[in-house]
């Protein structure tokens, strides 16, 4: 289970841009970080609309919440869930599934496992200090989720 938070999170750094562009990962993005296929990008060559964008981040947000669910065996709060999400969304669903985060939550390490966050700062090698932000606002969302549990 996700929440509004979780949302409201990706929007915040992942930012609204209603034309195709690239991102710095190399993919024709649109919306709200949506990677567009090869049709997609044919379809809204033009651009979407706002709601448009929305739609596609419920989309994109639900369909990585259903991808990671399966891989944690343990129960989370909704906000940990939230921030789980959110990491996943940005660095993807593979990577999540391949992590120490994912490994620490799954053996009961809650504590240890948000400090994980925070070594996903770096892309093409360098430390970004909006990927540093968006991990300390990830974690702290996770560890909220761990004081309501």
């Amino acid at each position: 289970m996700i929440t509004e938070r979780c949302i409201e999170l990706i929007k915040k750094y992942e930012g609204l841009s209603l034309k195709p562009y690239i991102c710095p990962a190399g993919y024709w993005t649109i919306g709200y970080g949506h990677v567009l296929t090869k049709d997609e990008l044919k379809e809204y060559k033009n651009g979407i609309t706002k709601k448009e964008a929305e739609l596609l981040l419920y989309h994109d947000v639900f369909k990585t919440f259903f991808l990671i669910s399966p891989l944690v065996n343990v129960k989370l709060h909704p906000y940990c869930w939230d921030a789980l999400t959110s990491f996943s969304f940005n660095v993807g669903v593979y990577a999540f599934k391949a992590s120490s985060l994912r490994k620490k939550i799954n053996r009961g390490e809650f504590y240890d496992a948000a400090e994980e966050f925070m070594r996903w700062v770096y892309a093409g090698g360098r430390k970004l200090k909006g990927l540093v932000k968006r991990r300390r606002e990830e974690r702290e969302l996770f560890l909220e989720g761990l004081k309501l549990m």
